[in-house]
């Protein structure tokens, strides 16, 4: 007998149809001997709609109310599946973040687990029954208020409670077949990838890849807990995410190996112009971002002037976070002596992953002439083993995307990505 977390994201039970889909799945996972947590998200697009709601309220809603509203949606979706696993013959009980033991610190609508005591959940399944958990919530150690753990939370919640449970596998439920070597909305020919290591799917992850998140990458990493992203909408191998370890039938490292082409529209760049050249000046500006609670991703400073003694530095940064940067940045200005802030949201970062290029230099080559060839100009680079990423214009990204992944032959000799459901909200 196994013990399996299944998450179920928003697409997979958007519906009371595919609620029962889902149902369906899960009991077959219980009958076939296994104990079975499911971890759910909010059906469809309700998170958006309640934050829009929130918003035709309260121009700036309190955060703890806020996340009072939003924790409804997963409250509805794990009462429902309950219900329907119940019509089936088999016992579920839900629980909420709180009753499941996820315990966070207080810090709403971005809050990190710092513990998982599941008790409850482990007499449940001790008892027979089906556990159904609400994703993306928890309860804060210190004030006891609800929380929730921001984009991907739910995720996170499978893969922790998958850690806490000693789970032999977290299953990842989504509307595409897996991972593949590029976004399948944005490139048909993508190739669903069998297995990829956790280092590849977390530089993925944070190169904008929307499959799955860089937290419950990050936590699986950890606590080595294997994740198997299917689709609910078929019966598809999907796509194993492993220790590189437990991969087999890698390809030599003289050979360059490509896992896949990402991209990324939601950041924004900032350039600081003029900034004086001495000590000190680049650690202020980026504490006062630290101090905003705002996370910087690409950097980039010119080489300063010798005629003025001053230069450019320019960051990217979620687009969410753009205008409070700025108002950070312009309360130091005078302190810092920079001339001007500029700000472009019309960006998108394109990357391409790979565990080869540690020992084949022609991939940076073989990218850079492809992204000329493409007639898209490069405005920022960042690397890492692993990893080439270039800032673009927002409205060049596809085409970089899809020009890097013909130029490395990733695409499949026929079509095989489907996205079954999601509004792409």
């Amino acid at each position: 007998m196994a013990l399996i977390v299944q998450k179920y994201g928003g697409s997979s039970v958007a519906d009371a149809e595919c609620v029962k889909r889902v149902a369906q799945r899960i009991v077959a996972t219980k009958k076939a001997g296994n104990d079975v947590v499911v971890v759910v998200s909010a059906m469809g697009d309700t998170t958006d709609d309640l934050i829009d709601k929130a918003k035709q309220v309260s121009p700036l809603p309190p955060a703890r109310e806020l996340d009072m509203l939003l924790t409804a949606g997963e409250r509805i979706s794990m009462a429902l599946l309950a219900m329907a696993i119940a019509n089936l013959g088999h016992e579920a009980r839900s629980f909420t973040g709180s009753q499941a033991g996820v315990i966070t610190d207080g810090s709403h609508g971005k809050a990190k687990i710092i513990d998982v005591t599941p008790g409850r959940i482990r007499t449940a399944l001790d008892e027979g029954s089906i556990c159904i958990v609400a994703g993306f919530q928890g309860v804060s150690q210190g004030t006891k208020d609800i929380t929730t753990l921001g984009r991907g939370g739910s995720d996170t919640t499978a893969v922790a409670l998958a850690a806490a449970l000693d789970a032999d596998v977290c299953e990842i439920y989504t509307d595409v077949d897996g991972i593949f070597t590029a976004d399948p909305r944005i490139v048909s020919a993508a190739r669903r990838i069998p297995r990829i290591s956790y280092e590849e799917m977390l530089e993925m992850a944070a190169s904008g890849a929307k499959i799955l998140h860089l937290r419950c990458v990050e936590y699986a990493r950890r606590y080595n807990i294997p994740i198997h992203v299917r689709s609910s909408f078929s019966q598809k191998e999907g796509t194993w995410v492993v220790d590189s370890s437990d991969i087999e039938g890698q390809e030599g490292m003289e050979q360059a190996i490509i896992s896949g082409v990402a991209h990324d529209r939601s950041e924004a760049k900032i350039t600081v112009v003029g900034v004086p050249d001495k000590v000190g000046e680049a650690a202020t500006i980026f504490t006062v971002l630290s101090d905003a609670e705002i996370n910087i991703d690409m950097i980039v400073q010119n080489v300063s002037a010798a005629s003025t003694g001053r230069t450019d530095i320019s960051f990217t940064l979620p687009v969410t976070d753009g205008q409070t940067a700025l108002t950070a940045l312009n309360k130091v200005k005078e302190r810092i002596g920079f001339e001007s802030l500029r700000y472009d949201d019309r960006v998108g970062k394109v990357s391409l992953i790979g565990a080869g290029m540690r020992s084949h230099p022609g991939v940076t080559a073989t990218f850079f002439a492809t992204i000329a060839d493409a007639g898209v100009n490069i405005e920022m680079i960042s690397t890492s083993e692993i990893r080439i990423s270039v800032v673009v214009a927002q409205d060049d990204v596809d085409t970089a995307v899809a020009a890097a992944h013909r130029a490395f032959d990733l695409d499949a000799d026929q079509v095989e990505a489907t996205v079954y459901g999601g509004t792409g909200r």
